[in-house]
């Protein structure tokens, strides 16, 4: 989210702040309350900010003709000691004019602001020109191009430009919002912070002039779905729709959004000013100027503002007039209803929509948007008027409308706010630190909590309207922790940083539960399937199937007629099923069994088996989108293997299955525990899955039942560590893992990690030889390891090497 400082400051002077709102001091007070600033960037008014601009003055200018082309060659002062050759096309140029110069080095912008050349040093039409005479559309300060601007000016000569036009840059900060902080997605809504922190006044628009009209033009409101709560509005006749002041297009432009129209223009301006998302419909094109606000049938067809026709599911909240939809309520508007050149009379609507509402509709149509980031998350209920009466206010300032209807405004039912009794000892318990009871009100109220019940031993909380987050106790303590500072809170004298070498054996509920968190927070959504499946499905992985099916004696019906012989038909199911609604990119992880039958015996097994197809990771800012592959979800399998305390692993190629069309077999003491890989694109292909899918399939079993081991805890090591490569060439069957066992069976003391970071194969190596670069990590926990020890070392991997696998070291 983009907030400007300029923007901000209409709100709160930032320059009563004690470094005068400087970005570091903006940085470090935002990111303290949780409005973290991921960054700082300047914005400013014009392309550019005429960096190389300057004030010049013409001292000479001799006509000359070029074919049919009238040009001027002239020098110019520009402040500095030499004069410049500048030869201009512009009919007006003369002798003694103040103009605007363009040095070498300085870069021109379109309108867009995308670069369009730069100015150097060159020969034109066999004269030399260093510099350029500019015009209106040349600087940025407007479209003519009728010849070059001359000043009335007495600045002296290489004055900046920015001086002479009064150009100020804005600075514009990044803050990543986290969900929970709805009533922070405005300018308003940060500035709140400030004053919690600060203690500065907040001045919020001036509405006192308000007033409602006379009801020429009314239209009439109806509410049919509860999930709208409040509903504002107001119809506004003899607007003139044209272009924004340049500092209403200057607010706009810093944060990212393009100007449209003065209306719309406005609409944009309160939702990212107030945090309320408004919309502005030609009144003109409601049809029996009534609005009803209602779900309509499943299939009905409606096409938003972006002219992309939608097909409703029939959960959508939906604004219509008399003959049909005109509004996506909370995401976006209709085409058919839209603010026009010619529009004279527009309505304006400020509502309150149901969050889960909007998130769902949102997600169904794939269609996010400012509104729908707010309402999503929770708008202030309380704030419709303040916006409705402001927006207005600004139409008849910018448009020259007048209100020709009365104020709309249905909110039946107030919302009840939270309510929450807080005692000083609970504070203090869960902060760990005591703040005097006058410091915890001081916060609260800052914060706009009303305080009731006030005791010496604590009080009742009432939660802003627009805190739709805070609901309970540690809701409220968070509050003060925050505005407290952190910071503000000592470090334990008794805390220091150790680590455990080994994860202890745990029940089985307990390390289900500890790594369903660990793939959550690696972005793994759980999944609970059937154990009953088709009997059909295990033909198709026959060539992975040891044992028989265990069938249902009284079928529900041919399609849960077996138990599941193996989980990869249920991912599958769960993946196809996202996918055709549009989700491509998933991360699945499911805890469950296979039943398997053996002779008279029955056998259960349990698994956690991954799935993840389409993107690893989303395209960002300064990455490029990452596909699926098997090396990613085998880093996170090893991660889950070092959680649980595993040890030394082999791996093997797994060959002929039906189920992977490659992947690996991962065994520990020649007991196999976990097998990936990519599925294979015919089994995915029954179940309408067209992408690659990786499954990593955990012999669940065999890790809950890790011998129970005596952990220990260790200071993280003073001394350095050292690395040392070798490139060993070996025989094509001998294993990375080969490698790294003789390595830690010759050093047990020092040797902290072994790792393969190249293989070459060629011709010059000889048949049936590779080449494998190994790094070795070499530590000693009690001192500095000396040149001897780590070349007695190396000696010794050497020597075991050579011996034992035949290898040959690579010069």
């Amino acid at each position: 989210m983009k907030i400007s400082t300029t923007w901000l400051n209409d709100f709160i002077d930032l320059s009563q702040l004690p470094q005068q709102g400087s970005p570091e001091e903006l940085d470090v007070l935002l990111t303290n309350t949780g409005l973290e600033v991921e960054g700082i960037e300047a914005h400013d008014q014009i392309p550019g900010g005429l960096k190389g601009f300057v004030v010049g003055e013409v001292i000479s200018c001799e006509k000359f003709q070029v074919k049919e082309k009238a040009l001027s060659a002239t020098t110019v002062d520009v402040g500095q000691d030499e004069l410049l050759q500048i030869v201009c096309g512009a009919a007006n140029v003369a002798q003694g004019q103040k103009v605007i110069v363009a040095t070498p080095g300085t870069t021109l912008y379109d309108k867009e602001a995308k670069p369009v050349f730069t100015i150097e040093k060159r020969k034109v039409y066999g004269q030399v020109s260093e510099g350029m005479i500019c015009a209106e559309d040349e600087i940025g300060i407007g479209d003519s191009h009728d010849g070059i601007l001359v000043l009335e000016t007495n600045l002296a000569n290489g004055t900046p430009a920015t001086t002479y036009f009064n150009i100020q840059s804005d600075l514009v900060l990044e803050i990543g919002l986290t969900p929970n902080r709805a009533d922070a997605a405005s300018h308003w809504g940060v500035a709140r912070d400030i004053r919690a922190v600060s203690g500065l006044d907040i001045q919020l628009p001036d509405v006192s002039s308000f007033q409602e009209g006379t009801n020429t033009f009314p239209i009439q409101v109806q509410i049919e779905d509860e999930g709208c709560t409040r509903f504002c509005g107001i119809s506004i006749d003899q607007v003139k729709v044209g272009p924004s002041p340049e500092w209403l297009i200057d607010r706009l432009q810093a944060i990212g959004l393009r100007p449209i129209n003065n209306i719309v223009d406005i609409t944009n301006f309160i939702c990212h000013g107030l945090g309320q998302p408004m919309h502005a419909y030609d009144w003109e094109q409601i049809n029996g100027q009534q609005l009803i606000v209602k779900t309509l049938a499943a299939g009905t067809t409606f096409t938003t503002l972006d002219g992309i026709e939608r097909k409703l599911d029939g959960e959508e909240i939906m604004i219509c007039d008399a003959s049909g939809p005109i509004g996506l309520a909370g995401i976006m508007g209709g085409s058919n209803s839209s603010i026009q050149e010619n529009t004279t009379r527009v309505f304006l609507e400020v509502a309150h929509f149901r969050p889960e509402r909007i998130r769902k509709s949102s997600q169904v149509h794939s269609l996010k948007t400012d509104a729908s980031f707010r309402f999503e998350r929770g708008t202030d209920v309380e704030a419709k008027l303040l916006a409705l009466q402001y927006a207005t206010i600004l139409i008849q300032e910018l448009a020259g409308g007048q209100v020709a209807s009365q104020l709309v405004d249905y909110y039946p039912n107030q919302p009840e706010l939270a309510h929450i009794d807080m005692t000083y000892e609970r504070i203090h318990a869960i902060m760990g630190i005591e703040l005097a009871p006058e410091r915890i009100q001081e916060i609260l109220v800052a914060l706009d909590f009303e305080l009731k019940n006030s005791s010496s031993t604590g009080f009742t909380a009432i939660a802003p309207a627009y805190r739709v987050d805070v609901t309970r106790e540690a809701d409220v303590i968070e509050e003060i922790l925050r505005i407290h500072g952190l910071d503000n809170i000592p470090l334990s004298e008794h805390l220091s940083a150790h680590f455990i070498s080994e994860f202890p054996a745990l029940d089985k509920e307990k390390v289900q539960q500890t790594i369903a968190y660990q793939l959550a927070a690696k972005g793994f959504q759980e999944i609970i399937s059937n154990s009953l499946t088709k009997a059909e499905f295990h033909t198709w992985i026959e060539k992975d199937i040891s044992f028989e099916s265990v069938e249902i004696l009284n079928k529900l019906s041919e399609d849960l007629g077996v138990m599941r012989q193996h989980m990869v038909f249920h991912g599958l199911e769960a993946l196809a099923h996202n996918i055709n609604r549009r989700q491509k990119d998933l991360k699945l992880v499911e805890f469950g069994k296979t039943y398997h039958k053996k002779g008279a015996k029955y056998i259960e097994k349990r698994h956690a088996a991954l799935y993840a197809t389409g993107l690893w990771q989303g395209e960002t800012w300064d990455q490029a989108p990452q596909k699926t592959q098997l090396y990613h979800l085998f880093q996170v399998c090893k991660a889950v293997m070092q959680h649980l305390g595993n040890k030394p692993f082999d791996t093997e190629v797994i060959e002929g299955s039906s189920v992977f069309a490659y992947g690996l077999r991962i065994s520990v003491q020649k007991k196999t525990c976990l097998e990936l890989g990519m599925i294979h694109p015919n089994l995915a292909e029954k179940f309408d899955v067209k992408q690659d899918v990786f499954m990593a399939d955990f012999d669940w079993d065999y890790w809950v039942k890790q011998e129970k081991t005596d952990f220990v805890y260790q200071e993280i090591a003073k001394f350095p560590e050292v690395r040392r490569d070798l490139s060993l060439v070996i025989d094509k069957e001998v294993s990375f893992q080969a490698i790294q066992r003789v390595a830690e069976q010759t050093e047990k003391n020092i040797l902290k990690q072994v790792a393969l970071f190249d293989v070459y194969e060629g011709k010059n190596l000889g048949e049936g030889k590779k080449s494998y670069s190994i790094s070795f990590i070499l530590q000693d926990e009690n001192q500095t390891l000396t040149d001897k020890v780590i070349d007695s070392t190396m000696e010794r991997f050497i020597q075991r090497f050579e011996k034992e696998l035949g290898a040959i070291i690579r010069k």
